[in-house]
């Protein structure tokens, strides 16, 4: 039987993979199950300092599997969107939480929960062929796995709108420019490896640090100033104990490369 997501680990870098290719990686429940698992392993696995997001053939992910889900609605009376509660929300909190980096290899379409899933990511790459589609109004839903959170967050409130309520395609250039995506490769097959580059780059450097700049930008968002300053005051006290700071501290100052171990 075909794992329906693949983990892949070279060093500290971990690459899930979405594999479901025939069914551009739509989003049943065996999938959402094991990313949702998986993320949940991440969190407190500390040979794990960088994560890339992918998608197996040519599509990040379709979104919801509505093949799965028109048995669902035909089936389940009482809550046909119970997934929401079981599968996206606790998938998007560990994304969003995650306290090391997350990189998205955004090759091909991006729709309704696959687009959410690529937004809660640190940092998304693409190619030619990336394209988003917030597909959520098409069959008669509001946002989810975050998408509400993320979305103004990257594209301010009134574009927010638009994409969601008309739910037209966004190409990799117009994606691009609007913050949807950090970076544009040239190639389709450029994408999985930049991310996994980036993701080898970010998890040599002070992953305790990245994680305290995540949680403070997550308060900042929502916060007052006061808010902020007081997050900022725990992440320092939290980074400067660490030994990434001593040692760094102590490179710089004897003009040499610091090297970071995550502690």
């Amino acid at each position: 039987m075909t794992e329906p997501l693949l983990v892949d680990r070279t060093d500290a870098v971990v690459t899930l993979t979405l594999n479901r290719p025939n069914a551009m990686n739509a989003l049943d429940v065996p999938l959402k199950e094991a990313l949702r698992d998986a993320l949940a392993q991440l969190e407190t696995d500390r040979s794990c300092r960088a994560v890339v997001l992918a998608g197996a053939g040519g599509s990040f992910s379709a979104g919801q599997d509505l093949r799965e889900h028109v048995s669902t609605l035909e089936n389940s009376a009482s809550d046909p969107l119970a997934t929401v509660r079981a599968h996206y929300n606790p998938i998007a909190a560990r994304l969003a939480n995650l306290p090391k980096p997350v990189i998205a290899a955004v090759r091909g379409m991006a729709a309704g929960a696959g687009a959410s899933l690529a937004f809660l990511a640190d940092i998304r790459i693409g190619g030619p062929t990336t394209s988003f589609l917030m597909a959520f109004a098409k069959v008669g839903l509001a946002a989810d796995t975050g998408a509400s959170w993320t979305l103004p967050r990257l594209v301010g409130h009134a574009k927010a709108v638009e994409l969601l309520m008309l739910a037209e395609p966004v190409r990799a250039e117009e994606a691009c420019r609007l913050g949807l995506l950090n970076r544009l490769m040239d190639d389709d097959e450029q994408v999985v490896p930049a991310a996994q580059e980036l993701a080898a780059r970010l998890a040599a450097g002070p992953t305790v640090a990245y994680g305290a700049i995540k949680r403070q930008l997550s308060i900042a968002d929502a916060g007052t100033l006061a808010d902020a300053l007081a997050a900022e005051a725990q992440a320092q006290s939290i980074c400067g104990a660490t030994a990434d700071h001593r040692a760094a501290t102590l490179a710089f100052v004897g003009k040499q490369k610091p090297v970071f171990e995550g502690r």
